[in-house]
């Protein structure tokens, strides 16, 4: 047995040991975080399946030598854990054994965005962080995060890319939902109970580590055009806010989380270099390790140095302000930036070449391999936690404790906004729209006709524009307004009938007219039709409070500051705003 191979060594030791018995080769595969899928019945990949991953499983993991990777769709819990223990023993199979460490995004919740989040699935459903946000109970979010934590650990994830503190001060932004809204104290208070809640008091074999995202906040984007596409990449502080975007990000250092995340945007005048944050020295080491004291993993958002195809369309890398320069070029300024790993990229060759050319010294490769294997160390995937047991998986996921409380807060989360005839009584005739009829029938009588409805309930999501990419197409982006052809169909049954209009809050909704008309308006964040009907016929209580202003119009978004919290004129209503009933 090799020293690393004790568990009675000290971490350090055993790091030092392991480091000095690796080749170029493997210490390079340690800095690349990329994508797997898995077969529906638990196995790993092992042919090419024609889809964007072109790499197999076994070409990752024994040729190119990488033991980051993020696992890409829904499974079952109990195919999940076999196929994570598969890829494992894959792992051990190699040369020095160097286990595999498997990351997520968000799988909690009801968006489904594979760039960003996937539904809960198999797991216990709960609210976007939105919801979380609009409840804003630090310890509901902790209780939150360690349900995560222990049906991660079930499976085998043991990175969250996850939590989400950019503050939502962008109305058009497509990324609001997975944030805790525009309040930098309140996600400030969050992010520390959700820290807590998947590391535990320090990191070790029951934690998940918590990568943070996305530094230095991602909130102020230009028009609210995302940077995963060129013409979002331009971010902007015209109110001179860029310190209130650091905010949480400093309080979740304090709470201890392993990992951080820098975004892909390109800060456009201030004194930081016009380079995206992955690439920029200012930003990584002058501030985050420097004047903010982050010791812990410095992993890049997903694809910042090679073009590659999604859903069969080829999109180019996220390189904002380094378009220009090669791939070799592009990962020696993304090391000498501080970064220590590329998140959704699997060329270690590149980082071979760039030591062999003398650009990049060895040493430094060194320093960032010794923080990502003392984390697979703390972690115990050495040792006690390399494998999982999938019975307990299929216990643990989705148990009926964890389901129950993510159903409360997903009632607790409601936003009442207007009232009206609310709560509800009796069991009155109902017609439904994106309502479920057969959960509906449970609170009363449902016709087919709104007019022969005493009531109806429609149920709405956050207009947005269709773009031509299919990617593009799941961040939902451009006016938050109903067109003129939608509008006057939704107002001509609110004059019609009285009608409880929920609308789904994944960006701050425009809708003067709605809130006029309906008979009442809920927000939501994430409720199934039941949460939804709880409350309105008073079975449940509603506690949100709005994560963020809405506005008035699309004029008064686009003379809005994208860095100012809450900034539009005359808001319908105003942030924190939440009715009783």
């Amino acid at each position: 047995m090799h020293p690393y191979q004790d568990p009675a060594l000290p971490v350090d030791a055993r790091v030092e040991d392991l480091l000095s018995r690796m080749t170029l080769e493997e210490k390079a595969g340690q800095l690349f975080h990329t994508m797997l899928t898995m077969n529906a019945d638990g196995t790993p990949v092992t042919e090419a399946d024609g889809d964007d991953l072109e790499l197999t499983t076994p070409q990752l993991v024994q040729d190119l030598k990488l033991t980051h990777f993020n696992l890409l769709g829904t499974y079952g819990a109990r195919e999940t854990a076999l196929w994570h223990n598969a890829v494992q023993e894959m792992a051990e199979g190699t040369r020095l054994g160097i286990p595999v460490s498997l990351s997520t995004d968000p799988r909690h919740s009801f968006t489904d965005n594979i760039g960003a989040s996937f539904n809960s699935g198999a797991f216990s459903a709960w609210p976007e962080a939105l919801g979380l946000a609009a409840i804003g109970d630090p310890e509901l979010v902790f209780r939150f995060a360690d349900t995560v934590r222990r049906e991660y650990l079930s499976v085998g994830f043991r990175t969250a890319l996850h939590p989400q503190i950019d503050l939502a001060t962008e109305p058009r932004w497509s990324r609001q939902t997975g944030t805790f809204g525009s309040d930098a104290k309140l996600t400030s208070e969050l992010v520390q109970a959700y820290v807590r809640g998947l590391q535990g008091p320090e990191l070790g074999p029951e934690s998940v580590a918590a990568m943070v995202k996305h530094f230095p906040g991602g909130g102020p984007q230009k028009d609210g055009e995302d940077p995963h596409f060129p013409h979002g990449k331009e971010q902007v502080y015209p109110g001179g806010m860029r310190d209130y975007h650091l905010e949480p990000f400093k309080a979740a250092i304090a709470a201890g989380c392993s990992q951080m995340m820098p975004y892909y945007g390109q800060p456009v005048g201030t004194d930081w270099e016009e380079v995206g944050f992955g690439f920029n020295k200012g930003v990584i080491t002058g501030l985050l390790r420097e004047e903010l004291g982050f010791t812990g993993i410095v992993c890049t958002d997903w694809g910042l140095l090679t073009d590659a195809p999604i859903f069969g369309e080829m999109h180019e890398a996220r390189a904002w302000g380094v378009e220009h320069l090669s791939v070799a070029e592009r990962a020696a300024k993304a090391l000498d930036a501080g970064a220590d790993q590329f998140g959704g990229e699997e060329c270690p060759e590149v980082i071979v070449e760039l030591v062999g050319a003398g650009r990049i010294p060895e040493a430094r490769i060194d320093a960032s391999v010794r923080r990502l294997l003392r984390e697979k160390f703390l972690l115990g995937l050495f040792d006690e936690r390399r494998y999982v047991d999938p019975d307990e998986a299929a216990e643990t996921v989705g148990r009926a404790d964890f389901t129950a409380a993510g159903a409360a807060a997903q009632r607790r989360s409601l936003t009442v906004l207007t009232d009206g005839p609310l709560p509800l009584s009796g069991r009155p005739r109902l017609y439904v729209e994106n309502v479920d009829p057969a959960v509906a029938a449970a609170y009363g009588e449902i016709v087919t006709d709104p007019a022969d409805a005493d009531l109806a309930v429609l149920r709405l999501r956050t207009p947005y524009e269709e773009r031509p990419n299919k990617f593009e197409s799941f961040f939902h982006s451009g006016s938050l307004a109903f067109g003129q052809e939608e509008l006057d169909r939704i107002l001509a049954l609110l004059t019609a009938t009285p009608t409880v209009v929920c609308v789904n809050l994944e960006r701050p909704a425009v809708l003067p007219e709605i809130a006029e008309h309906g008979a009442a308006l809920i927000a939501d964040y994430g409720a199934g039709d039941d949460a939804l009907l709880d409350v309105a016929f008073g079975r449940a209580k509603a506690e949100g409070r709005l994560p963020f202003e809405l506005p008035r119009s699309m004029a008064a978004v686009a003379a809005s500051r994208p860095d100012v919290p809450n900034d539009t004129v005359d808001p319908v209503f105003p942030h924190g705003h939440g009715l009783e009933i």
